[in-house]
């Protein structure tokens, strides 16, 4: 009894490991591991909203005579833009800016002696905001021509920026993904295998750069306000199966 019984337990673990060997080397055979790619999404666009910055300035030794130059100037001013074509609500005049000014004084051996009051600089700037992007940028070039009426107006460099900047971003993603899906397909076919199912995605930084430009990509993203012409751009990570 005993011996039939041993010669049973004898047969089963022949059984079970056969049955193991048997796994393993199916196993064996079966493709794993997993395919991780980076997709590029890229699209050109123009801006469709500028920010335009100047200022004025007039100095007197009278205060009120230095304010009352500067009333006229802002005056100036505003006739010039109005009859470019800017509607009147869209100029927004600053705080005027009161600077009292004083020469240093020293004497020959380099002490200080004091100090000379020169009278007062009084500077204001405007800003304008606006969708029509074309003849704002004509208007901060052409700006210095109130010169020739006795205004010193200093115009600073416009700003670009796009209002459809989440529609962008989403489109972006999409191209990007699908530039990663083609590149994964590729692999797999190359190396005879089948693409498996999507293991996780990971976005990169959305990036803003002028047209054309050799602006430096950063780790926070770069976001491009000097150019008018815009390139936006994202990388996504993929990683997926494979079978």
């Amino acid at each position: 009894m005993k011996r039939n019984f041993a010669a049973a337990l004898f047969a089963l673990a022949i059984i079970i490991a056969a049955a193991i060997l048997g796994n393993a080397v199916i196993n064996r055979n079966k493709k794993s591991g997993a395919i991780e790619v980076t997709g590029l999404g890229q699209k050109n666009f123009t801006s469709d909203l500028v920010v335009w910055e100047g200022n004025f300035s007039r100095e007197n030794m009278d205060i009120k005579t230095a304010y009352s130059e500067l009333d006229k100037d802002r005056q100036a001013v505003t006739a010039y833009l109005i009859g470019k074509g800017i509607p009147k609500e869209k100029i927004i005049f600053q705080a005027i800016n009161t600077n009292p000014q004083y020469r240093q004084n020293y004497s020959a051996n380099g002490n200080y002696i004091g100090q000379t009051f020169l009278g007062y600089q009084l500077n204001q700037s405007l800003q304008i905001e606006s969708n029509e992007v074309d003849k704002v940028e004509k208007i901060s070039r052409e700006i210095t021509e109130l010169l020739l009426q006795g205004v010193r107006f200093y115009s600073q460099p416009p700003r670009y920026y796009y209002t459809q900047l989440e529609s962008l971003k989403i489109e972006m993603i999409s191209k990007a993904t699908e530039d990663a899906r083609v590149r994964a397909e590729k692999i797999a076919e190359n190396s005879g295998s089948d693409l498996g199912r999507l293991i996780s995605a990971n976005m990169g930084i959305f990036q803003i750069t002028g047209q054309n430009s050799t602006e430096d990509y950063s780790w926070g993203g770069t976001f491009n306000t000097s150019s008018k012409e815009k390139t936006a751009s994202i990388t996504m990570r993929l990683s997926y199966g494979v079978k």
